[in-house]
């Protein structure tokens, strides 16, 4: 039985990163200033949006009369679409994830932090948030932000993650994000059953800047982050066109994947500004 204060150690250590976690993420998705009007869209709801010029097919009853009696055109009123969608998130925890070079950020904390931020701008734009697999059942408000937190600064102890559809609602939406380079059959598997679903959504490759590059020359020991796959060789720069072009081959495979599935695909590294990533998912999310 794990005595009282071990329990709390361990309770502490884990929760330690979500106060970081959480401020990085707000900060970034405060950055972006898309705001709640950004997640509005012209539907069957009852609160106003906004005034637009009168079609020739709208009906007479739809027109504003005092709005068109201020101008020469007549104007109708869009209402706001308040049907609010379910988005699932799944962010890699594996341990290759966990890998970074130089002043970069880990992969880890970049593909959390971008989840996490992602989430927060969907929440204030009054969306379902949630995790894949289960774990997070899509809800709205800050508490579910929290839970996600905490879910996502945990770390798993295999060497690559493997996504999965379980939870993905029909006809929601998905944000799966993820160095993906393990095993791509479970994430062809995981496309597929989200596709018959209806389901459509985001794949964001979050690589190290070493990753794209493979500076490596003479005698190197390349080992996975577990520990449980090592390989040694006197000439790296020997394999460095065989990498890139795995590389490049591994990335043609997810875009062609996204495209026959209705996703988008994006490839993210760690020198980059993470705007430019959060950018692009919220934009990907909005294509429909």
């Amino acid at each position: 039985m794990t005595a009282p204060l071990n329990l709390r150690a361990d309770a502490e250590g884990l929760a330690a990163p979500m106060p970081a976690l959480l401020a990085e993420a707000e900060h970034l998705a405060n950055t972006v200033l898309l705001g709640e009007h950004g997640r509005r869209r012209a539907g069957t709801g009852d609160a106003f949006w906004q005034y637009r010029p009168a079609q020739p097919t709208d009906p007479a009853r739809s027109i504003d009369w005092r709005r068109s009696a201020r101008s020469d055109a007549n104007f109708v009123q869009d209402k706001e679409w308040q049907i609010a969608q379910s988005i699932l998130l799944w962010v890699d925890q594996s341990a290759a994830m966990e890998f970074q070079s130089n002043e970069n950020p880990t992969k880890s904390r970049r593909a959390r932090m971008l989840g996490l931020a992602i989430a927060i701008l969907l929440n204030r734009g009054g969306e379902r948030v949630g995790l894949t697999g289960l774990r997070l059942p899509p809800r709205r408000g800050d508490g579910q932000i929290m839970q996600m937190a905490q879910i996502l600064c945990q770390e798993a102890n295999t060497d690559y993650g493997s996504p999965n559809s379980q939870g993905m609602l029909p006809h929601s939406r998905a944000v799966l994000i993820s160095d993906f380079l393990g095993d791509i059959s479970a994430v062809e598997d995981t496309l597929l059953e989200a596709a018959e679903r209806g389901v459509r959504g985001a794949l964001l490759q979050v690589l190290d800047p070493q990753e794209e590059e493979f500076p490596f020359e003479g005698r190197t020991v390349f080992h996975s982050m577990t520990g449980a796959i090592e390989h040694e060789t006197l000439r790296a720069g020997g394999l460095k066109q065989r990498y890139l072009q795995r590389l490049a081959e591994r990335k043609d495979r997810l875009a062609q994947l996204a495209r026959t599935t209705g996703w988008q695909f994006q490839t993210h590294h760690t020198g980059q500004p993470a705007t430019t990533a959060l950018l692009w998912l919220y934009r990907a999310l909005e294509r429909r």
